[in-house]
């Protein structure tokens, strides 16, 4: 089936910490949404890769996501590659996204930067026709280039060219984030992973930190909080008054 937005995280957690606000709006506002996990996530210091793989199908399920895959890529040494290059078009082409949200530009995992260039690269690739991919019955996919690519912030404070409000749906995205309750300070279930070693993202300061982002990239645009984009293109209005 086609979607309106497909969203594209290398570690299961980043769409949810980058962008789930904003895919939170636009599934009430009538939009479809489908979820792209490149790999497992198994180099995270806590839990493992079955646990996030659970993780992240609650988190699709909360957040109301038509579907979530994960095409099981070398978290860590995510490389550009043909191969990697055809399994995105692949799924591009089956959904036919109007617009990808992929990882950030520039980051301070080595990952996200990788990423946000090979699923930029796909887009683009998605559409020429010499380009051949088959679908789940052996059959040649149709080429289909999204109409835009946006890029999440993650963790560096990023500049950025748009903000998206957030603000009616800033619980329900901290909800998301702590359904990967391996990796994200939540009370409920502190003592079941007391044992694992604390990272910069476990503890009560990181949610606050959130919080914080959030504000800081509303305070501009007039909104209590916002999630911020970059765009490798300069974005067209036809309307001033779509502006806020």
């Amino acid at each position: 089936m086609k979607i309106d937005i497909l969203a594209v995280g290398v570690h299961p957690d980043d769409i949810e910490l980058g962008a789930s606000g904003t895919l939170l709006r636009h599934i009430a506002l009538g939009r479809t949404v489908g979820l792209l996990d490149l790999t497992r996530g198994e180099l995270g210091t806590r839990g493992n890769a079955a646990l996030r793989q659970q993780e992240a199908a609650e988190a699709a399920r909360l957040m109301g996501a038509i579907f979530r895959k994960n095409l099981g890529m070398e978290d860590g040494f995510l490389t550009w590659s043909k191969e990697a290059i055809l399994q995105i078009i692949a799924i591009i082409r089956q959904y036919q996204p109007d617009i990808v949200l992929a990882n950030a530009l520039d980051d301070r995992h080595p990952d996200h930067g990788r990423a946000a260039k090979l699923v930029a690269d796909a887009c683009f690739y998605s559409g020429l026709v010499k380009i051949e991919t088959l679908d789940a019955e052996g059959q040649p996919q149709a080429r289909w280039r999204p109409r835009a690519v946006y890029h999440y912030i993650q963790d560096r404070n990023l500049k950025p060219d748009f903000v998206v409000d957030i603000s009616p749906w800033m619980e329900q995205k901290i909800n998301l984030v702590k359904a990967f309750r391996s990796q994200f300070f939540d009370p409920v279930h502190i003592q079941e992973f007391a044992q694992e070693l604390d990272t910069p993202i476990s503890g009560t300061d990181f949610i606050e930190f959130l919080y914080a982002k959030a504000k800081a990239y509303g305070r501009d645009a007039g909104y209590l909080y916002a999630e911020g984009f970059n765009t490798a293109r300069a974005p067209g209005v036809s309307n001033l008054f779509d502006l806020a």
